[in-house]
């Protein structure tokens, strides 16, 4: 069985892809994001998935590649195109190679045009197929920089891509208008760059009077990337590698960091327990814990600043959802060390932790 996620960074309007062989629990990511890291190792983790491998379809000028922090976390390592000139990979792909992850594998097909390193990758069924900015949803990636070339991007399409079978789904590295997926027959159909009757010196015409911006981070992204995403400076690997200290914390695919009963119960003075139930509920059967502050859900955001900021915040409720809620509101209060109790007071009962007041 295959795992397939597809997931967005919203910043750069990139589609990070991540394929697993469900028998194996071995994985790949494609086109990982550096600020995406934590929610993609929070998902694999939480899918019982092992990282083999990220990749990259080519060298991005709009944002920095996670490969060499997710190779830091996770031991994964780190492919992408040898002609695109990157330095840190451990696996420099060619035209014809094949990625192998459990039982399936991926093949590697050269695509140039947008930059000189450009590939696509292909399921071994040839159900899908991940094309980068090659192929867009009823576009294609721009020429006009990073070794663009326009007639080489048109016969890449045409010879690589279009001749893949019509029911293959094409996933791009990019969509800026919400679409997702697309299909060969429908972008040699409806792709008014690409597709139709539209010939190579059509394209060559359209390309070259897009007249687009100059890409927002393509200074920063595009250094970094032929460093396959390692910082050039420990101040900048520090800032975004390190997670939170003060507790054995773990970030959930949901965005939330949790940290786990027994810890909170060994180490109680040295953080600040909300409980965010009603009030009925913190004097219940489930009781409350030792030393925590009242502060229902429906009044933490006006009350946030009721709360003193010496300690790290713990939120509780009764199972973990509301107080899962509380931990963003915090955030955007202003707190920076907050954590959710997963199970909430269910949980820390039927662990036989001790609380105040509840049934006996």
């Amino acid at each position: 069985m295959l795992v397939f996620r597809q997931l967005f960074d919203p910043t750069s309007s990139t589609y990070t892809y991540l394929l697993g062989d469900r028998a194996t629990a071995e994985a790949v990511l494609i086109d990982p994001v550096f600020e995406q890291v934590r929610r993609d190792a929070a998902l694999i983790a939480e899918l019982g998935l092992k990282l083999q491998w990220t990749l990259e379809t080519h060298v991005h000028a709009d944002h920095v590649t996670g490969a060499w922090l997710l190779k830091n976390r996770l031991g994964s390592q780190i492919a992408l195109a040898a002609a695109a000139g990157a330095v840190g990979a451990d696996r420099l792909l060619q035209d014809g190679d094949h990625v192998k992850f459990g039982k399936r594998t991926l093949e590697v097909r050269a695509t140039p045009g947008h930059t000189n390193g450009c590939l696509t990758y292909v399921l071994d069924d040839e159900s899908m197929a991940f094309t980068g900015d090659c192929v867009l949803i009823r576009g294609s990636g721009r020429t006009d920089f990073q070794q663009g070339d326009a007639r080489s991007l048109y016969r890449s399409v045409r010879a690589r891509i279009f001749s893949l079978p019509d029911s293959c789904l094409l996933y791009p590295a990019h969509d800026y208008r919400g679409l997702t997926v697309t299909s060969v027959a429908e972008e040699k159909t409806h792709n008014p760059r690409l597709g139709g009757e539209a010939g190579e010196a059509d394209y060559v015409g359209y390309m070259k009077n897009l007249d687009l911006p100059h890409p927002k981070k393509i200074d920063e992204a595009v250094p970094a990337n032929l460093r396959c995403g390692q910082p050039g400076n420990d101040a900048g690997a520090a800032s975004l590698a390190a997670d939170p200290d003060w507790a054995p914390l773990r970030f959930t695919f949901g965005g939330v960091w949790e940290v786990e009963p027994h810890w909170l119960e060994e180490n109680l003075g040295a953080v600040q327990v909300l409980d965010v139930r009603e009030p009925e509920e913190f004097a219940g059967p489930l009781g409350h814990i030792r030393g925590a502050t009242l502060m229902p859900l429906g009044q933490l955001a006006a009350r946030a600043k009721e709360l003193p900021r010496d300690k790290p915040v713990v939120a509780v409720c009764r199972a973990g959802s509301r107080s899962a809620h509380a931990t963003a509101i915090l955030q955007k209060a202003g707190f920076t060390d907050v954590a959710n109790l997963p199970g909430g007071m269910l949980r820390w009962r039927g662990e036989g932790r001790g609380v105040e007041g509840g049934a006996v």
